[in-house]
């Protein structure tokens, strides 16, 4: 099922942003983007995301923000060699004009706003890392609450409108019912037909032998098995309907089952009307798992 959520906190010198995104999927699948450093949490969101959903294709993004600028630090072996470096040169240089000309010591502005001399620490201390991603560990709980919520919702708008469906698939069963109960007169009235015609052209045909054929042809034109499994699966859908819970998977069967025995149901047909009814089942059991696949 389809559903978004967002979640946001605060804490530890960061801020931080989930957002979660659910489309139809058959099966569990989450995609994560995560910022550096917070890596090692993919296990237990997976972990946690399995406890929640048992179908579809999630997305979530975590974004975070330091609240304040990282600290700096001096280099000190870079300072210090520099230092060395402008004592040496300084030296050279009053070697070769005698001590005429005098160097005038480094300034701390400039041997402070050379390259590699100030670095921003970007490591923080351990236990600050294992506080931040606990509580972003638990702003994805919250996450998956708020998603979970959306989910049901539009789970709830789905069940009404699939026991609807359920309703209609009920009714043109019934029909095809009563279109299938007059079969039998109408397959003898045409085989009484059909032996009139050839009366002209054959030598008189047994009784019996026409109790044969009448026999073998209303067999094969009885649908009234498939419309007692139809029945059936009609009856469990609705089972499920009323349970609730994941029944994605077990309503997707049904659809297949459905299918089969209406497909039966216009292949055995000898009737025009009961046909048309077949190809409308076959319709509607399409429409209904198509909103089954919306379910987890």
């Amino acid at each position: 099922m389809t559903g978004f959520a967002r979640s946001e906190g605060e804490a530890d010198g960061i801020s931080w942003i989930w957002e979660v995104r659910s489309v139809n999927g058959r099966s569990l699948e989450l995609r994560l983007r995560l910022p550096p450093g917070f890596e090692p949490l993919e296990p237990p969101l997976r972990a946690a995301l399995a406890q929640r959903c048992r179908r579809g294709n999630i997305a979530a993004t975590l974004s975070v923000t330091r609240l304040s600028p990282p600290a700096i630090r001096i280099n000190r072996a870079i300072l210090a060699q520099i230092v060395a470096l402008s004592r040496e040169l300084a030296a050279e240089i009053a070697a070769e004009t005698a001590g005429t000309i005098s160097v005038a010591p480094p300034r701390l502005d400039g041997l402070i706003g050379m390259r590699g001399v100030i670095e921003t620490v970007e490591e923080d201390p351990e236990d600050i890392v294992e506080a931040r991603r606990a509580a972003v560990l638990a702003s994805w709980w919250v996450a998956l609450d708020r998603l979970a919520a959306a989910r049901n919702q539009e789970g709830a708008r789905l069940a009404a409108l699939l026991t609807d469906q359920r309703a209609g698939l009920a009714a043109l069963v019934e029909s095809a019912a009563a279109s299938a109960a007059a079969q039998p007169a109408a397959i003898r009235a045409r085989l009484e037909a059909l032996l009139g015609e050839l009366s002209g052209l054959a030598a008189g045909i047994p009784e019996e032998r026409v109790a044969q054929e009448l026999a073998m042809l209303v067999t094969r034109s009885d649908v009234r098995e498939e419309l007692d499994r139809l029945r059936a699966h009609i009856a469990q859908a609705g089972e499920l309907l009323d349970r609730g819970d994941a029944i994605g998977r077990q309503l997707d069967f049904l659809c297949q089952e459905l299918n089969r025995e209406a497909n039966t149901l216009c292949s055995k047909s000898a009737d025009i009307e009961l046909t048309r009814l077949g190809l409308s089942l076959k319709a509607a059991i399409e429409q209904f798992r198509e909103q089954v696949q919306n379910l987890e």
